[in-house]
């Protein structure tokens, strides 16, 4: 292998704060909050995944790359990050089945890559100081003019981007002579969980995020499903207006991630950006119904508020986070109606929760 000179590239925070590192080879600047994930595999996925838009993921992994990209192995049909900071890219791969390097992949994709970062210095101080905006350079842009740039970016509170990722024309996805239909929400739907809901003999059409409940009540659907996605929840009035009046006709409803917190706005119950957020396969759950620990994947910014979950009375916590304590799940004491903040589907991850999508289809039963 020959050794290639790479150039100098930045990472400038929106406080003041610059991390070095080298371009892989794309130029340009890319903008978005920076946030980190702990999975140590599954960073197609991740990249993939339509909740992370807008956002520059930092890899925990010490080496991102290494086994090179599979077609089969996304979560939509391109790149959702921002852009990717990361200790050691590995320009090579060591997989059999693979269709192709990280490299190539990103090159087609377009998407702005700093390595050689000190990752964990950076997560260390992104722990401490909170999520913040972001700019990654890898050409000679001045830092004055990268600050001036980054001072108008937006903050990821209050910003709407479900509709960045959400199908524009609805489709369908599984067999169609499934028992089950299910009319999907699309705020950024991950493939897996479409895959999920299949797998379990459903039918499902996928509607685009600013769909009415008429549109969706249309399809005849047994159940209903909310998705996750990027951004602020509360800026989503239509989602919100939608999941009130599937509840208000009593109709099985589901919910994940972004769909989650919809489904507490649409009760009242408020939600927060949170300091860090949680990303990564290995955040520990307790389901307070059964009393037993989950190891879940998770992938969220914001949260619901736990003491007005608390104080409501049609509603109770079914999970909690065991490392502070925020709401995972919950469910409606008089509707046919649950949710989790997490990702049962686990693509990457763990596959302690799948049996959530089982619960699903037996509420649709009963």
């Amino acid at each position: 292998m020959k050794y290639t000179t790479r150039q100098s590239a930045i990472l400038l925070l929106s406080d003041g704060t610059i991390f070095h590192g080298k371009s892989i080879g794309i130029s340009g600047t890319t903008f978005g909050e920076v946030c980190f994930n702990t999975g140590m595999t599954g960073y197609q996925e991740i990249f993939t995944d339509p909740s992370y838009f807008g956002q520059l993921m930092v890899a925990t992994n010490a080496h991102i790359g290494n086994y090179g990209v599979n077609d089969s192995e996304i979560e939509s049909g391109s790149v959702k990050i921002a852009g990717l900071v990361c200790k050691n890219f590995s320009f090579n791969y060591s997989r059999s089945d693979a269709s192709g390097s990280l490299e190539d992949y990103f090159i087609k994709q377009n998407l702005i890559c700093i390595s050689d970062v000190d990752t964990r210095a950076l997560v260390s101080y992104i722990r401490d100081n909170g999520a913040m905006n972001a700019v990654i350079c890898t050409d000679d842009t001045s830092v004055e003019e990268l600050k001036m740039a980054l001072s108008k970016v937006p903050d990821m509170k209050g910003l709407e981007l479900a509709s960045k990722v959400s199908t524009t024309e609805p489709y369908f996805f599984g067999e169609e002579k499934a028992t089950y239909k299910i009319a999907a929400l699309d705020l950024g739907i991950k493939m897996n969980i479409l895959r999920n809901l299949a797998k379990r003999d459903c039918y499902i059409k996928v509607f685009p995020f600013d769909s009415s409940y008429q549109d969706l009540a249309a399809f005849n659907p047994d159940g209903y499903f909310l998705s996750n996605g990027p951004g602020d929840p509360e800026p989503l009035s239509g989602a919100i207006q939608v999941a009130k009046e599937i509840l208000d006709n009593d109709k099985p409803l589901f919910g994940i991630c972004l769909g989650h917190q919809i489904i507490g706005l649409a009760n009242g119950i408020s939600t927060y950006k949170m300091f860090n957020g949680h990303r990564g396969i290995n955040h520990p759950v307790k389901n307070i119904i059964t009393g037993k620990g989950e190891i879940t994947s998770q992938n969220h910014g914001f949260a619901v508020n736990k003491e007005e979950l608390d104080n409501h009375p049609n509603l109770e916590i079914t999970h909690l986070h065991l490392n502070d304590g925020t709401v995972a799940g919950m469910r409606m004491k008089n509707k046919n109606c649950f949710s989790v903040q997490y990702h049962p589907e686990a693509s990457p991850g763990p596959h302690d929760s799948s049996y959530l999508f089982d619960q699903f289809i037996e509420n649709i039963k009963g």
